[in-house]
């Protein structure tokens, strides 16, 4: 008895830890014709159960493809009480495509990653979002690769990269958040580096913001790195975001942030946007209102 209590521990223990979770979810297929007419329906549905839509993006490189952000009121409650970088998870992702298609992000996945140690108190509220999405959207089977359930609250791509905390997030400090807020906001209406907002989320009782940036750069912008490794059909990794902690203008490592959204990319495919890292630090700086070249942030070092 004493034995098979033990090896019954140890199978629950190893399911926990092989447990695959993927980052993304497909939906139920729709009407096919433009990429906005299908937006524009996921909008309706989402809007219909209850979620707010915040923006709409649609990179240029990236014929029928589009993101649909939306907010849900109740999980902005969990991730102000969270707090830090836990502000990622304030956007809901929906990938869409001209054929109809859609896929949106697995909060089970995200909200891992971005809640980490208060994943466990919080699970409560990421099913019921889960189920709203589910009951809006569909609930098919998980796209874009998987990683370990147990893996996601300390995830990083590979030994040596970046976590979510990395030290190397933090681009600049101001006198205050509404200081910090202004500066970010101010240079995305400008464009600064070629970028322009596509969402902004803003908790001011918590001194919190995200945003979600496309990036316009030639061979950097969205719509051409994605092609470059073959995630065209992942849509709903992008767009990028910085945010703002209290007085810090943030942006997660592209080590980490790219990883993340398409975990089964393999090294070689990397490699093809081998300078990305330093271009997206040295571009999410200009956005925070500080010039530093970013040096030595390649997927090889």
């Amino acid at each position: 008895m004493v034995q098979r209590w033990i090896s019954t521990c140890a199978l629950l223990v190893f399911s926990s830890v092989s447990w695959a979770v993927s980052p993304y979810i497909q939906g139920d297929s729709l009407a096919g014709g433009s990429v906005q007419a299908v937006a524009s329906a996921v909008e309706a549905r989402l809007k219909d159960h209850g979620f707010k839509v915040v923006g709409k993006y649609f990179p240029k490189s990236l014929a029928g493809s589009g993101v649909v952000v939306v907010t849900d009121d109740a999980m902005l409650n969990e991730v102000g009480s969270v707090g830090g970088y836990a502000v990622l998870g304030a956007a809901i992702r929906v990938g869409v495509k001209a054929d109809g298609s859609v896929a949106y992000t697995n909060p089970d996945y995200w909200y891992r990653a971005y809640f980490r140690k208060s994943f466990d108190k919080k699970e409560g509220a990421v099913k019921a979002l889960e189920a709203r999405l589910q009951d809006a959207l569909g609930a098919g089977k998980g796209l874009g690769g998987d990683e370990p359930a147990g893996n996601l609250s300390q995830y990083r791509y590979m030994i040596g990269m970046e976590r979510l905390d990395s030290y190397k997030n933090k681009l600049a400090e101001y006198g205050s958040f509404a200081e910090a807020l202004k500066t970010v906001r101010d240079n995305l209406a400008k464009g600064v580096g070629k970028t322009a907002r596509i969402y902004e989320i803003v908790l001011p009782d918590r001194k919190l913001a995200v945003f979600g940036v496309s990036m316009n750069d030639g061979d950097n912008s969205d719509g051409e790195w994605v092609k470059r490794i073959d995630m065209q059909n992942h849509i709903a990794g992008l767009p990028y975001e910085i945010y703002i902690n209290d007085r810090q203008v943030e942006a997660p490592h592209a080590r980490f942030r790219i990883a993340l959204a398409y975990p089964d990319v393999g090294m070689g495919q990397f490699m093809r946007i081998s300078s990305l890292p330093a271009t997206i630090l040295e571009t999410m700086n200009g956005v925070a209102g500080v010039d530093r070249k970013a040096a030595g942030e390649g997927w090889q070092q």
